[in-house]
């Protein structure tokens, strides 16, 4: 017997079970899977009052043991003093940690809480950046966080209101992807390829179907003929189409080779074992230089510029080559030039909630996927095409996902998970397990950038190059777009009448990259950030000063090598008063240790909303009475907040309060079509639709809004951070962290603090420490967060944001975006600040103590 929040639980555990699945089998769902060992504390419970991570807790030591999960340690009706102080304190985003963070806080003494980087050193955040979590567990309430802010109060738009779902996530109600049961599930689980590249020439299932509980095994024989983009945008010829369901040649280690499908986990899982399969070794390539060479293995030699690759037999997906002006004279009349080459990690995504689906056929046969994906309507898209059904003959749900950062902008589950549907007719669930979420999903695009930039002694830019060099992996997905986007709005920033641009994105034998936060800016924003700082050196100018000469202002047309930004338009400018922010960050003082070198330095960026091409949102209000509204939108919730500001919204325009507006989102079956929540688009595009809705339906229209997402509009970032370097160890300190936003109208201050703290943490994260590792055989090596080195409590400082006071001309009421965009100018200014310290310029990230100390060392 388990005593179960004080109800007693007779079914006994299974040989070898943990007892984190024990207790979602039992229906706790608030028990969260997020790494599988012991290393995250999402699934934190308390057996006999003390916290354990129920992932490596044997289930079968909680026998005559009381366990309490987050559903017993109380209700939305009687919160647990902890759990309020997580509500009142916003102390979460997408909310999947929340719950372990709770249970672990919840049973800190006095004396822990005088130390939370030890304490909470077992529970990792990926959407915060710790500061609010801190203010939690501290009883530091955000002002004016009412579900009923508004109205009498005064208006929603412009407050802190809490989250719909806060009562929900901080008592492990909130429903995410897998928290849900569905009876009669079968468990697929996913042979993956050895190689980086080979043909399959056989596949022996003979053993693996004898499996009992085993019920089918799909290979590449079983599915679809078809190529398809594993990214999703609604253009969709922006991405190749390079990839099958199930291929029979692998393109690199970890691919899909063959699903099993079974009754339980462990049937699938010993049926993969079971698996035999006979492959012919292909030579590979991992390096994108090399693959470009003659002679070089041809990863999609039977495709084309039909399937959307630039050229294949060069291993090229996407090229830009595009000057602007006349650069040869630009450097002629250079006082000072500088060159460098930059080199960008492959980081992974790391949200808690790993990728995964669950599928099924409704009563009138349609097939029905529950998925963690930032694009619903996307996604059916897709399915529907890969298996020639009618769009209204799919529907995608999804429920509240946990955390996204552009990975989920991805079909990487709900194609096989189709198959195996309408294979065997049956439910069928696919979970990532954490490795491979490593080995199998995507990363953030690995950059080379060489950067070439002439200015005159008055610090004016005469000439302003880039050599790109993009590593795709081995599927294009988004690997173009992120080459264009990155290139483009990273020289648009500036005013240079001389810029060249030459950009290829390449495929090898990796692990294929995919969209991640920033979208490619913060890859070339990383390089051009450093070279505009040696510029200022070279003069003899401080270099906020230097940007302040050069960078595009109210009025200017914004210009690039290339295309790309015919459509955007600076519709407000804060830019300058992020400048100032920058300034007044540098006129302070911070004390470091004796001994170590102390230094600051600062960088900026610009990002669009929206993709070229058009981001659509359809949304829909409509009265239920009593002064409560029903929105219908199809933006997913993943911590990014959209949720929150669509009630405030409504509530202003309807003259209510957010906790009388109902939120329908993220079901196929239920709103208008949205193309995500992705490029920053929710609050701009999606809350444009909401707007345009709620005024149809004040004014007696029928409640419809629909927005195109063009024009785009633009937003400004800068960063700057003063650090501390340890030169005999590489150690670095950061002292002290700043952040301007130019986010237009700021509809709600706390959780957009939160956004932007989280972005910066992300950066942190991918600038000291993150770094997914391939070997030379091709093999990803990092497979769980304790190799991965994610960003801990202990590890973010405590950012100081400010906003720019503007209101924007496109975004709903003012607003522009700033989900992505805090990300950008962090690494640079890091950089920056290392070489302001030490005398030394970090061209590579991430700048581990090591790499640091190295340099220092060399110099």
């Amino acid at each position: 017997m388990i005593e179960i929040n004080g109800t007693a639980h007779d079914r006994a555990p299974r040989p070898g079970q943990c007892l984190r699945t024990y207790l979602r089998e039992e229906g706790c769902f608030g028990v969260k899977k997020g790494c599988d060992s012991g290393d995250c504390g999402a699934c934190t419970v308390h057996v006999d009052g003390a916290p354990v991570h129920s992932c490596v807790y044997p289930a079968f030591r909680a026998q005559s043991r009381s366990v309490t999960t987050i559903e017993g340690l109380g209700t939305p009706d009687a919160l647990h003093p902890m759990q309020r102080s997580f509500l009142d304190a916003q102390g979460f985003q997408c909310g999947f940690c929340t719950a372990g963070m709770i249970m672990t806080s919840a049973a800190l003494s006095a004396e822990q809480r005088e130390d939370l980087p030890r304490a909470l050193k077992g529970n990792l955040c990926r959407c915060t950046g710790y500061r609010a979590v801190e203010d939690a567990i501290c009883g530091r309430p955000v002002a004016g966080a009412g579900p009923d802010r508004g109205c009498d109060s005064g208006p929603a738009v412009g407050s802190s209101a809490g989250a719909p779902a806060g009562p929900q996530v901080v008592t492990g109600t909130a429903r995410y992807t897998f928290d849900l049961d569905v009876p009669g599930v079968l468990h697929l689980k996913v042979l993956r390829s050895p190689h980086p590249h080979a043909r399959i020439v056989a596949v022996d299932t003979s053993a693996a179907l004898a499996v009992p509980g085993v019920e089918a095994v799909l290979t590449h024989k079983d599915a679809p003929d078809r190529l398809f983009s594993t990214a999703q945008h609604e253009n969709e010829a922006e991405d190749p189409y390079d990839t099958r369901v199930l291929d029979e040649v692998v393109r690199f280690a970890g691919q899909r080779v063959a699903a099993v499908i079974a009754t339980s986990e462990a049937a699938a899982e010993e049926g993969v074992r079971l698996l035999r399969v006979e492959y012919q070794v292909l030579p590979f390539v991992l390096d994108p230089a090399e693959a470009m060479r003659p002679g070089a293995p041809v990863l999609h030699p039977d495709k084309g510029t039909a399937e959307g690759i630039s050229r294949s037999a060069s291993n090229v997906v996407g090229e830009l080559h595009a000057t602007l002006g006349d650069v040869e004279a630009g450097f002629a009349q250079a006082d000072v030039t500088y060159e460098a080459t930059f080199r960008t990690a492959r980081v992974q995504h790391a949200s808690l909630e790993t990728h995964g689906a669950l599928g099924w056929l409704d009563d009138d046969g349609r097939l029905v996927l529950r998925s963690s994906t930032q694009t619903p309507f996307l996604t059916r898209r897709a399915v529907a095409r890969l298996y020639d059904l009618p769009a209204d003959r799919v529907r995608v749900v999804a429920g509240r996902v946990g955390g996204g950062f552009g990975g989920k902008q991805e079909m990487l589950v709900e194609d096989l998970v189709a198959l195996a549907v309408l294979r065997t007719g049956r439910p069928v669930k696919w979970e990532y397990t954490r490795s491979e979420q490593f080995t199998g999903a995507t990363t953030r695009h690995p950059f080379a950038v060489t950067v070439t930039a002439g200015a005159r002694r008055s610090g004016e830019l005469t000439a302003l190059t880039l050599d790109v060099l993009v590593n795709t992996g081995a599927y294009g997905n988004h690997g173009t777009s992120v080459m264009h986007h990155g290139c483009h709005e990273t020289l648009a920033v500036y005013k240079c009448g001389n810029m060249r641009t030459d950009a290829v994105t390449v495929y090898t034998n990796t692990v294929p990259a995919g969209a991640f936060r920033g979208y490619g800016l913060g890859q070339v924003t990383f390089a051009v950030e450093q070279v505009m700082d040696e510029l200022a050196r070279a003069i003899g100018m401080d270099p906020v000063t230097f940007r302040e000469l050069n960078v595009v202002r109210e009025g200017d047309d914004l210009t690039a090598p290339g295309d790309h930004v015919e459509d955007l338009g600076i519709a407000s400018y804060g830019l300058d008063q992020c400048l100032d922010h920058m300034r007044a960050a540098a006129l302070t003082t911070d004390e470091a240790p004796a001994g170590w070198r102390v230094g600051e330095g600062m960088a900026i960026a610009m990002i669009a909303s929206g993709p070229p091409g058009g981001h659509f949102a359809d949304a829909g209000v409509r009265a239920l009475g009593d002064d409560r509204y029903e929105v219908s939108v199809g933006t997913a919730e993943f911590g990014n907040g959209s949720t929150t500001v669509f009630a405030q919204i409504v509530a202003d325009e309807m003259a209510t309060t957010p906790d009388r507006v109902v939120i329908r989102q993220s079901d196929t079956d239920l709103v208008g079509h949205d193309t995500g929540a992705f490029a920053s688009t929710g609050v701009v595009v999606a809350g444009r639709a909401v707007l345009r809705a709620a005024r149809s339906l004040r004014s007696g229209g029928d409640g419809h809004g629909f927005f195109d997402g063009t024009p785009r509009s633009v937003a400004f970032n800068a960063q700057w951070f003063r650090v501390a370097i340890d030169p005999d160890t590489g150690e670095l300190r950061i002292l002290r962290s700043v952040h301007s936003a130019d986010a237009g109208t700021v509809m709600n201050p706390a959780q957009l603090r939160g956004q932007i703290e989280g972005g910066v943490a992300q950066a942190i994260g991918a600038t000291l420490s993150e770094h997914v590792d391939v070997a030379s055989s091709g093999e990803v090596t990092t497979t769980t967060f304790r190799q991965y080195h994610l960003p801990a409590f202990a590890d973010v400082p405590r950012t100081e944001v400010h906003f720019a006071g503007t209101t924007d001309a496109i975004g709903p009421l003012g607003a522009k975006s700033m989900s992505e965009s805090p990300f950008n100018p962090v690494a640079p200014a890091l950089a920056n600040a290392i070489r302001d310290a030490a005398g030394v310029r970090m061209t590579d990230l991430p700048f581990t103590a090591d790499r640091i100390w190295q340099a220092v060392h060399d110099a």
